[in-house]
This record gives structure tokens, sequence and C-alpha cells, in this order.
């Protein structure tokens, strides 16, 4: 029992000063993603969109609304993690939470929490901007729910493994930069893959960031590229996969014990 609430305090505590670390720096942290969404509404929902017409059976603000919202959910728990555990890492502070009794899992689960928090308050920030300029019905609340928490999970993951192996602070901009952005802009925020040639939905299927983006559309709008259940089911294989390598890394010290 001891034991369970030693760990408790850990976890809380990691997660409260991952919560308070964003929020203190809210101007980078919060309002430059309000306003880079607030554009995307601006120039492609609203003027490129009324050329555009309907998409699936939509306004085409409806339509990007969900892929937007999601975006902003990826980024942000993805920067949150990479951005903190490597600044930790950086100063030496890691070395303060080997050396305690804390298990592993629960430096991860509480970094993890922590990108959660950034990435869904981003998320909901959006999802009151975009109320400003389309009307939005959630068409299923548990498929909506579930894949955005499941989604920033993955990302926070990927951004502690991101952490793990950078040895610069360059090196936390490359995967962003060259993997992350490339696959969330193709990954049917902006378009459906009906509109592509056949070969070209094939590859569009090997995006992972595509179910995710059309789950969380579906969600909302009820409309999907992909089929609902097997996307959950990448999504999940993925979480399972991501937490078990960014476990073992710290573990084995991979990249943080000298």
């Amino acid at each position: 029992m001891l034991r369970l609430t030693e760990t408790s305090v850990a976890f809380v505590t990691i997660v409260r000063r991952e919560i308070r670390r964003f929020l203190r720096i809210w101007m980078q942290t919060l309002l430059p993603p309000a306003i880079t969404m607030s554009l995307y509404f601006v120039i492609f929902g609203n003027l490129i969109g009324s050329r555009i017409g309907d998409m699936d059976g939509f306004d085409y603000m409806q339509f990007i609304v969900p892929g937007l919202i999601m975006m902003s959910v990826i980024t942000n728990s993805y920067g949150n993690v990479v951005s903190s555990f490597y600044g930790t890492k950086f100063q030496r502070n890691i070395e303060e939470l080997l050396v305690s009794p804390i298990p592993p899992s629960v430096i991860l689960l509480g970094y993890v929490a922590g990108g959660m928090c950034r990435g869904l308050m981003v998320g909901m920030i959006v999802t009151c901007l975009s109320l400003f300029f389309t009307d939005l019905t959630v068409h299923n609340p548990l498929v909506m729910v579930s894949v955005v928490l499941l989604t920033s999970v993955l990302f926070s993951l990927g951004g502690f493994i991101n952490a793990v192996y950078a040895n610069s602070f360059d090196d936390i901009s490359i995967i962003p930069t060259f993997v992350l952005t490339p696959l969330t802009y193709l990954g049917g925020v902006f378009y459906s893959i009906q509109l592509l040639p056949e070969f070209w939905q094939q590859v569009s299927h090997l995006n992972p960031i595509l179910y995710m983006v059309n789950t969380f559309r579906y969600g909302i709008l009820g409309v999907s590229d992909v089929n609902v259940p097997m996307a959950f089911a990448i999504i999940v294989g993925f979480v399972a996969a991501l937490y078990s390598y960014a476990y073992y890394l710290l573990r084995v010290g991979k990249g943080i014990r000298q």
C-alpha cells in the first residue's frame, strides 16, 4: 500500500510539473497554435473553401475542422514531451529520477500524461475557435473521445522516443519537420483520399495519421475514408509498440546513462 502511494505521488508530481511548465509559458505553447489554426480556418476554410464547395456532402470548412483539431493535438502532444524530456536530459535532471525508487513505467506515464494534457488543451482551444467559423455536430462521442485520447498518447510516446535519441536541440526538430509534418498534411486533413488516383489511395493507406484523422472525422461528421474498427486496431497496435519500446529505452538507460 505504501508502495502504491509513493508511485501515485511520483506520477502526480511529474504530471503537475509538466502542466505548470507549459502553462507558465502559455504565450509560446498555447497561443501560437490558436493563431495558426485561426489562419487555416480563414484561408483554407473561408477563402479557398468557398471555391472548392462540398466535400463528402459537407461544407469544406466543416470537413477540414476535424483534421485541423487532430493536427493540433498531434503536434502539441509530440512537441511537449520531446522538448520537456530532452531538456531534463540536457540539464542532467533526469539523473534525480533515475536514482529514485520510481519505476520507469511511472516516469514514462508521467511525461506521456503531461503531453496529453497539452495536446488535449490545445485541441479544445482549436475546437472552440472553429465554432466561430462553422457549426459542428458530434456523430459519435465515444469514437471521437477515444481516438483523440489514443492519438495524444501515441504521439506523446513518439516524442519521448525522439527525446531519448536526441543528442542536441537540433535533433528534436528533425522528426517533426521531415516526418511528422509531411505525414500530417498527407493524412487527409484537407481532402478526401477518394479524390486521388487508385495508386495514391493505396499509398495513402500506409500513412498511420490517415486513420487517426478519418476516425476522428467519423466521430464528428459520420464520414470516413477508412474502416473505423480497423483504424482503432492500428492505432492501439502503434500505442502498444511505442510504449513497449519507450519503456525498454528508459529501463536500460539508452541515451540517458552515460
